[in-house]
């Protein structure tokens, strides 16, 4: 199949998929439709019982190599109005991955092994990834990529990087339990805000290394009623963590909780916490990078393989390594324009860098497929 007939066929299926969107773990109707198209090839796409997203198996045997895409939407105000919106590119994720499949199809009977395709929920809630791996759909793979749209500030269009170093992100949530009291009697009381008002103190005096990118800061507070003469004795608060690192994220989380103690006991109560969401930092393998440089030189060109990235965004793809130590991965950056950028309601790229991201994609899985299948020989 030539690089334009793959884009031909591709094209609906992005626009499909593009203008019908669907929020973390609501991708009913992308499922759907994924699972057909994937039928029609002659595929046999499982799919799970309580969950939506699905993967597929290409080759015979046990897959020792796959690729992941994500396949849900964001929640945001798009011209006025609140809905789910493809800003985050993940229906050109899914696009690539599809033209991938039909590549690999076109080689199932040279294929030395199995390639496993995983289409992943949830991803926005950095919550899929942890799921899938209590499914064992990762257990058998050695090498497993990804791929994600870049914008203009990151890299080039027309580029393609071999690895993307995303951040760490954890998300907080938590409710300080102090005591009513009032106004003229603030003694009697614990002013949940001044609490709130310590730990925001104490956030700032966590040290970190300056050799070392991080940041941790309460991004919600809540307290109080419609009569300003109460002491509020309750808050809930939200707290956003950042580090380019696991190793720091772990030195951030261990600070948050050394300032909740503090602060507690300094005011006599207690302080719940929770987390919410938890984005592992990448830590991309030598190999599946290496694999990925000779996969973007043989379908692209010397010319078109960019350095690799540093990025302070987070990607739950890399929950997958945090989790399986023994999975050697990598991200491929797709070099297309994104613009204004990612996340913006108006984000838009050059759809026409998706099939050489597909193409790229299905050689870095047969030439991780020889090695991993020569290790195993061996």
């Amino acid at each position: 199949m030539t690089e334009q007939q793959l884009a031909e066929r591709l094209q609906p299926i992005f626009e499909h998929l593009h203008q019908n969107p669907e929020e973390s773990w609501n991708e009913v109707e992308t499922t759907a439709y994924l699972v057909k198209l994937l039928q029609e090839e002659g595929l046999h796409p499982q799919t799970f019982e309580n969950m939506t997203g699905l993967y597929v198996d290409i080759g015979k045997g046990t897959p020792k190599v796959g690729f992941r895409t994500d396949i849900d939407a964001l929640w945001q105000e798009v011209d006025g109005t609140f809905r789910a919106n493809h800003s985050c590119g993940h229906d050109g994720h899914m696009t690539v991955a599809l033209g991938a499949i039909l590549l690999l199809k076109e080689l199932e009977p040279t294929l030395s092994g199995a390639i496993r395709i995983i289409f992943q929920p949830a991803e926005e809630k950095a919550q899929g990834a942890k799921l899938l791996v209590e499914k064992g759909v990762v257990d058998s793979l050695q090498f497993l990529f990804g791929a994600h749209v870049r914008p203009l500030i990151e890299l080039q269009d027309g580029t393609y990087a071999p690895a993307l170093h995303h951040g760490a992100a954890k998300l907080f949530s938590g409710k300080i339990n102090g005591m009513e009291a009032h106004g003229a009697r603030p003694e009697q009381g614990v002013n949940a805000i001044e609490v709130a008002a310590a730990l925001i103190d104490g956030l700032k005096r966590i040290w970190i290394s300056p050799a070392e990118s991080a940041s941790i800061k309460m991004t919600q507070i809540q307290a109080g009623g419609t009569s300003t003469n109460i002491i509020p004795g309750s808050a809930t608060f939200s707290i956003d963590a950042r580090a380019q690192t696991n190793e720091t994220m772990e030195a951030l989380t261990n600070g948050f909780e050394k300032v909740v103690k503090a602060v507690g006991t300094l005011y006599g109560i207690s302080i719940d916490y929770q987390v919410d969401a938890h984005i592992a930092a990448a830590q991309v393998d030598d190999t599946a990078k290496d694999i990925m440089k000779q996969a973007i030189i043989d379908v692209a060109g010397n010319e078109k393989c960019a350095p690799e990235v540093v990025t302070p965004g987070g990607e739950d793809f890399h929950f997958y390594t945090y989790s399986k130590s023994q999975l050697q991965t990598t991200m491929l950056g797709i070099g297309c324009g994104v613009t204004p950028g990612l996340h913006h309601p108006k984000m838009t790229f050059n759809q026409k860098r998706l099939p050489t991201g597909a193409k790229i994609i299905a050689q870095a899985l047969v030439i991780a497929l020889q090695q991993a299948e020569g290790r195993v020989d061996s």
